[in-house]
């Protein structure tokens, strides 16, 4: 199967922090291809990658970076695919600094961003599976179940709260 989505990281250590994006991604059957480019260490690559991307069946791609966090940037200028930024929250700006890199682009070379830390790398899972669920029903029925999932399970917690509060 081709991979229809990809996970660039600047840095291998950030792999720890994206896990959630991959295991994501699987739940819904899709197996990204994952690689560490660099903006800044292996630009050659990176646009190269981002270049070729579409003709080797990619239509999403997600790219995580800390720091001067240009690694989103870079692919999105090389590519009309669209790309999710994922600023990593690395020392010592907390990704204050990642997601201020990524989120302003000039116009004309678009990149969605996702939050930092905590959700954002899954976040960026999910705005990557509904890309494609805009034109693959299967991926968007997986999508909408994905979303009762999520509702029945507050609705649980929320009266087993009422219940709870109505017994002390």
């Amino acid at each position: 199967m081709t991979a229809r989505i990809a996970l660039l990281m600047g840095s291998d250590s950030d792999f720890p922090r994206l896990e959630s994006t991959v295991q994501t991604l699987r739940e819904f059957g899709e197996e990204p291809e994952v690689r560490v480019l660099s903006a800044h260490r292996t630009p050659e690559e990176a646009c190269e990658f981002a270049s070729s991307a579409r003709k080797r069946g990619l239509q999403v791609l997600l790219c995580a970076a800390g720091g001067a966090a240009h690694l989103a940037g870079v692919i999105a200028a090389h590519t009309s695919l669209p790309v999710i930024g994922i600023p990593m929250d690395n020392p010592p700006l907390g990704g204050l600094d990642a997601l201020l890199a990524t989120v302003q682009m000039p116009g004309g070379i678009p990149v969605g961003t996702v939050g930092v830390g905590g959700g954002g790398p899954k976040n960026a899972a999910l705005l990557a599976l509904r890309i494609l669920g805009s034109s693959d029903k299967e991926m968007a029925q997986k999508l909408d179940d994905f979303r009762e999932t999520q509702r029945t399970r507050v609705l649980e917690k929320d009266s087993q709260l009422q219940g709870r509060l109505q017994s002390s």
